[in-house]
């Protein structure tokens, strides 16, 4: 008997889905050396589920992607389109206004640590050839090509490195937008005539719409089918967490962040943090106060306000930057000793996994995994309901 090794069963199904106008998968390396227009370039397809930021149509040999908002306020004429057109076929008439890129693009710069971990997942850090800032990153593989000198630095904003950037050649420049052009980097770069993504995985307002913007990502490399799998796995994680709060007869409060000169910012219940609490079993301080009540953005509250709204909370996640105990976190303001969460012991920050220069993975690696955070979480509020779960994202904020 004749074995045939998994390389030669898989070219020998690509040669017969060729001979009858058909692709078996999409081509991740290379180009089209023969176009022919009856031929679907691109079988395995994706489908946005839960993020509502952007879509993706297909058309045989190119597939339009539409980001519809760009960044919180955004309105319809702000969205960006782009035609990624299979390598080795025609650009497509008829987007005078979309960015036109070939896929599979085989080079990225990245302008934040949240897309770092798209490439981790989907094993395409070796496309990474740069980062705005080569400081704050976490992933071992990009720390890796960090330390060996592999990837360029091109600094953030409007004063971003054009030069170094032209110099790289990259295939797409992931980046994000603010709506101020004197603030952002793609309106530099795009009239450099590079080409630049703009994603806007943080105005979604659900975790997992958030999580998904993987795909995003993903079309650019034609990788939909690994981001499709991923993505799924994680999406029934998250759920079956849920699922595990949805009929709890109490929940506790949570008061969440903490004050920043004398104002503090409060997530509305609308927002990604209130949903994820709202999955986690509990309920935020002052949400019902009617600045908070529905709102879809953070909302600025006085110090006082909050002492008197939220002081006597369950829990407090106060997201607090370069604490390394609990009285790190009081020195930042005395009054915070007399927070009931305080003085219960019951005091959780997000900052587990730090590099040494406060790179956070929080909103690195945590950016892809609502799952793992929403574990987290529900471990703290109720034990009870995952007693063997060992925190990742989050720790305990003690005194040694």
């Amino acid at each position: 008997m004749i074995r045939l090794s998994g390389l030669m069963i898989g070219i020998l199904a690509l040669l017969s889905f060729a001979s009858v106008g058909a692709q078996a998968v999409n081509l991740t390396e290379g180009c089209v050396s023969t176009y022919d227009p009856a031929v679907d370039y691109f079988p395995e397809k994706l489908t946005v589920d839960y993020a509502t930021g952007f879509q993706v149509e297909y058309a045989g040999h190119y597939k339009v992607v539409t980001v519809t908002a760009p960044w919180f306020g955004a309105t319809e004429a702000d969205g960006f389109q782009y035609v990624l057109v299979q390598c080795g076929t025609p650009a497509p008439e008829g987007f005078a206004d979309a960015q036109v890129i070939e896929v599979p693009v085989q080079s990225i710069i990245t302008m934040s640590t949240s897309y770092l971990p798209h490439l981790v997942d989907l094993g395409l850090v070796d496309r990474l050839i740069g980062l705005d800032s080569l400081l704050f990153a976490n992933a071992p593989e990009v720390r890796a090509k960090i330390e060996a000198g592999e990837l360029i630095e091109i600094g953030s904003g409007a004063t971003v490195n054009v030069e170094a950037v032209i110099d790289a050649e990259p295939g797409i420049v992931m980046t994000y937008g603010s709506g101020i052009p004197e603030y952002d980097t793609h309106p530099v770069l795009l009239q450099a005539g590079i080409p630049v993504a703009v994603a806007s995985d943080f105005v979604e307002r659900d975790p997992l719409g958030a999580a998904e913007w993987m795909k995003f990502t993903a079309l650019f490399f034609n990788a939909e089918a690994e981001a499709q799998a991923i993505f799924s796995e994680r999406a029934q994680a998250y759920e079956s967490l849920a699922a595990l709060t949805a009929d709890l007869d109490e929940q506790p409060v949570v008061l969440w962040s903490s004050a920043y000169q004398g104002t503090w910012f409060l997530p509305g219940t609308e927002t990604f943090i209130g949903q994820l609490i709202s999955d986690a079993g509990a309920s935020l301080a002052l949400a019902d106060d009617p600045l908070l009540a529905d709102k879809t953005d953070s909302v600025p509250f006085d110090f006082e306000v909050v002492f008197d709204g939220g002081a006597e909370a369950d829990f407090w996640f106060p997201g607090a930057f370069g604490v390394a105990t609990l009285d790190d976190l009081l020195a930042q303001d005395e009054r915070y000793a007399q927070f009931a969460p305080v003085q219960n012991n019951q005091v959780y920050n997000n900052d587990a996994i730090v590099n040494a220069n406060g790179g956070n993975d929080y909103f690195e690696s945590g950016a892809s995994r609502p799952d793992v955070i929403l574990a987290d979480l529900i471990h703290i509020l109720h034990p009870d309901l995952l007693p063997d779960h060992e925190l990742v994202y989050y720790r305990h904020l003690v005194n040694p």
